[in-house]
């Protein structure tokens, strides 16, 4: 029993030592390996155009513009459960909304947001996928299809 101990011990030290040893580098530009730490490359990142932040922190929400959904877009919740019916799912968190309304076709899930701070929250943003395997669907289809 002991020298099976032994053994393994001894077996594992090549597999400990291989996870302490560095990896020489391979050089890929062609020239010989020097052993040198190559410069670091610079890598120019565009610039964003970020969205507005106020003095209080409120960062405006952006807007989905997607034909077939005007019905939807800028709608306060109220005005959603007029067209679609009672939500299946309300989720608050902080100032965002989100209202999930479904059906045989599909699940349209709708995030509102306040256009500015202290405003009510409006419908900025819609996704849709279908209620059988939760693929993507069109989601201004979804919209029409779940229309009261």
């Amino acid at each position: 029993m002991r020298n099976s101990r032994n053994f393994l011990a001894l077996a594992l030290v090549p597999l400990i030592a291989a996870c302490a040893t560095p990896i020489p580098q391979s050089s890929t530009s062609g020239q010989p390996d020097t052993g040198r730490t190559p410069p670091p490359r610079t890598v120019t990142v565009p610039p964003t155009n970020p969205r507005p932040v106020t003095r209080d922190g409120f960062i405006a929400p952006r807007v989905m513009a997607v034909a077939g959904l005007e019905f939807v877009i800028g709608s306060r919740a109220s005005q959603l459960e007029q067209i679609f019916g009672p939500a299946r799912l309300d989720v608050l968190e902080g100032d965002a909304r989100k209202l999930q309304f479904a059906g045989e076709q599909c699940v349209l899930d709708v995030y509102l947001y306040p256009l500015r701070p202290g405003a009510e929250p409006t419908a900025t943003y819609v996704d849709a996928r279908r209620s059988s395997d939760a693929l993507d669907v069109d989601r201004a289809a979804c919209a029409k299809a779940l229309r009261r």
